[in-house]
């Protein structure tokens, strides 16, 4: 081909005695020296439903206190994303959270979800409008700090 440079690796390149590879010391499975290996960090929606799982029955959370609470502050628009992403019908409680103002967002996106949210809080006893309105400051969560997870 016109104009590609080929690339001719020099002879013993792949050999170095001072690579990475090379100083890495081969280890049978069995061996005490290999580090025990870490799970791995849950991803963010997963994240995001465990700290919506705590939230009690009859109380209320926002997007941004879930955000800040698995230390994703300032992320209240990706935690709304990840409870949209919940499959239905759920275990995770996501209809006790809703935007900073008291109210449940209601937009033609949401597929009626948002009268979905609105007839679950009234059965858990939370009074709510119809403009989606609540009173927030009456039944807002507050978590323990020891409910705080690592980001």
């Amino acid at each position: 081909m016109r104009g590609i440079k080929h690339f001719k690796p020099r002879a013993g390149l792949d050999q170095r005695q001072d690579s990475p590879v090379s100083r890495t010391p081969v280890m049978s499975p069995g061996s005490p020296e290999l580090p025990a290996p870490r799970p791995a960090p849950a991803g963010f929606d997963q994240r995001v439903y465990t700290a919506v799982a705590r939230i009690p029955r009859g109380r209320l959370a926002t997007y941004g206190q879930i955000a800040e609470l698995i230390g994703a502050y300032g992320c209240a628009r990706q935690v709304g994303w990840a409870l949209r992403r919940l499959p239905l019908p759920s275990d995770v409680p996501w209809q006790r959270v809703v935007n900073a103002r008291g109210q449940i967002s209601f937009t033609p996106s949401r597929e009626g979800s948002d009268w979905i949210q609105r007839e679950l809080l009234l059965a858990e006893g939370i009074p709510v409008d119809g403009e989606g309105r609540l009173p927030l400051g009456r039944y807002l969560w507050v978590p323990p700090l020891e409910n705080a997870l690592d980001g």
